[in-house]
């Protein structure tokens, strides 16, 4: 035993010095680090979703059987290594909610390992154990550590990429492969990694020796062409994958960006970044901002001016993306690639508050921060809260169970509302056996097309109530209902409601929830463009269309990217 703890020590100590994490970790440090990232896989895991999350979940989850961008299995840009790593993970577990929530477990565990050695490295030990706390207790990155999205996957890589980075800007330029490597496969997982990232890269990879900088972008380059050749291969070709990608961002990103918007539009997304900083690290901020009036004591200047630099690479391309051309606040994933450098920072703001006060009192006031985060996390009214989480799954849970005691499948189609939370997705997944219809229609480069799901699969109609199950002989519609905690759904559904006459809907309370059954000739009301009728004898929808539809524009969304 005392051999084994020799050689242990003796392998710890060459890890650390080659890879730059201290000179000599004790048992000490090495007991903190693994107790703090074994307390992220026990709350995450704790706390884990059980169901599908988002819109995005869902796309995700109907990738691992089938990847096709164009119909958004998963959406575009296609996330193709995420996917894959998705697949290969669920030949095990069988299931794509458990397999995708554990992805994120495992990555925050990843993450929150170079969170502490870069800490370590820039402020010292004391430093990296709060870095690592901080991480622990942010209320955003827990959340996204018990969902099946990619954003904290992106964040391991952005922790990883950085950590490597600095080590090969500091002189190891050896590293800069490692970093190319890592961010080759960020980029495979979330191709927006690269435009964030790829500054911080290339000024480092400019630091490096000759061969170096050769041997870097090399293997960048290789690693891209690894996933990139496939998915486009996978997704039909370059041409369909470009054109479904552009498709999506006319809907969502190209909207608002600052040069076809009003400034106040940046603004607005500025205030939105702030509020998901402040999400993010919570209330530990108060003992932050006391900690930065602390001065840090003897230091190297120049060292310092490095830091402070090589953060501002890091952060800088981000930062402005967000408040420039797209943000919201639903897709506040998006600002975890932000959060390892945050909580590098927020560490030593720590460290300083901690060793400015006496121990009982320092204590008591983090302790008490890190109390307020919790609550945060578990009970906060907004999207990225436990007891959002369980409502949406308690939404889900009862109207999957009530549905088809209301309307059978044989007959009857479902209606689903393009949004972030039991959108047309949800219906589709969770009800396989029911044809779903997307509200509304999407513009294509062809014409307008309706996306349509059956069986957990997914196509682009340009004629409804077309159907992939030729025996279905649709009468009725039913609408799948929006989440019940917040007014704008309602609002929502209320003004799709007033399209149809109201003799023709049949409203059919059952639990909490309302459902709204209509004819399915009234779906031309809903489907101007791809609705044809399938039988003869009534009157003609289409006419029934232009007659109640005139100024209705089908093309906004509720939640919608």
């Amino acid at each position: 035993m005392v051999a084994c703890g020799l050689q242990l020590d003796l392998l710890m100590s060459t890890w650390s010095t080659r890879f730059g994490a201290v000179s000599y970790l004790g048992r000490k440090p090495i007991l903190e680090w693994v107790a703090i990232t074994a307390a992220i896989a026990i709350t995450r895991v704790i706390f884990r979703s059980r169901y599908l999350y988002d819109i995005d979940s869902v796309n995700y989850a109907l990738a691992v059987a089938r990847f096709d961008p164009s119909v958004h299995q998963p959406h575009p840009p296609g996330y193709f290594l995420y996917v894959w790593f998705a697949r290969i993970a669920n030949l095990w577990m069988q299931n794509p909610n458990d397999t995708l929530v554990a992805i994120s477990v495992t990555t925050s565990c990843l993450a929150v390992v170079a969170i502490l050695l870069l800490a370590e490295n820039w402020f010292g030990a004391t430093a990296a154990r709060f870095a690592g706390l901080a991480f622990l207790f942010s209320p955003l990155g827990w959340f996204h550590g018990t969902v099946a999205l990619s954003y904290i996957v992106e964040a391991c890589f952005s922790a990883w990429i950085g950590y490597f980075c600095w080590r090969a800007y500091r002189g190891s330029d050896n590293l800069i492969c490692v970093a190319a490597l890592l961010l080759g496969l960020a980029t495979g997982v979330r191709q927006s990694s690269i435009l964030f990232l790829g500054p911080l890269f290339l000024i480092c990879l400019m630091k490096c020796r000759r061969k170096m900088q050769i041997a870097g972008a090399a293997v960048l380059l290789l690693t891209l062409a690894g996933w990139l050749v496939p998915m486009t291969l996978a997704a039909g070709g370059i041409s369909a994958y470009l054109s479904a990608l552009w498709a999506l961002w006319k809907i969502a990103p190209a909207q608002a960006t600052l040069f076809n918007s009003s400034p106040l539009m940046s603004f607005a997304r500025l205030l939105t970044v702030l509020f998901i900083g402040v999400l993010s690290l919570g209330a530990l901020l108060i003992p932050a901002g006391i900690g930065l009036r602390n001065p840090r004591g003897s230091r190297d200047v120049q060292l310092a001016r490095l830091q402070a630099r090589f953060t501002w690479l890091w952060a800088l391309p981000a930062f402005l993306f967000f408040t420039l051309i797209f943000l919201r606040f639903v897709n506040s994933g998006y600002m975890l690639i932000l959060l390892p450098v945050a909580c590098i920072w927020l560490g030593d703001a720590l460290a300083r508050c901690y060793q400015a006060q006496s121990t009982n009192k320092a204590s008591l006031l983090l302790g008490l921060c890190a109390a307020a985060n919790v609550l945060v996390f578990l009970a906060a009214p907004v999207y990225s809260s436990y007891r959002s989480v369980r409502a949406f799954e308690n939404d889900l849970e009862e109207v999957r169970a009530t549905l088809p005691q209301i309307a059978s499948s044989q007959d009857t189609l479902i209606v689903g509302f393009d949004s972030h939370f039991l959108g047309y997705r949800h219906a589709g997944y969770y009800l396989p056996e029911y044809q779903t219809l997307q509200y509304p229609e999407v513009q294509l480069g062809d014409g307008k097309r309706v996306f349509a799901m059956h069986d957990k699969d997914t196509w682009l109609a340009s004629v409804v109530p077309g159907t992939k199950v030729p025996s279905q002989n649709y009468t009725q519609f039913v609408l799948f209902p929006l989440p019940l905690d917040e007014k704008s759904y309602a609002e929502y559904a209320a003004k799709v409601m007033s399209r149809f006459p109201s003799s023709h809907l049949r409203v059919i309370a059952k639990g909490r929830h309302q459902y709204v059954v209509g004819p399915i000739s009234d779906l031309a009301l809903l489907f101007p463009a791809t609705f044809r009728p399938s039988t003869s004898g009534a009157e003609d929808p289409v006419t029934v269309s232009q007659r109640s539809i005139a100024g209705f524009n089908s093309t906004s969304a509720v939640n919608g990217r």
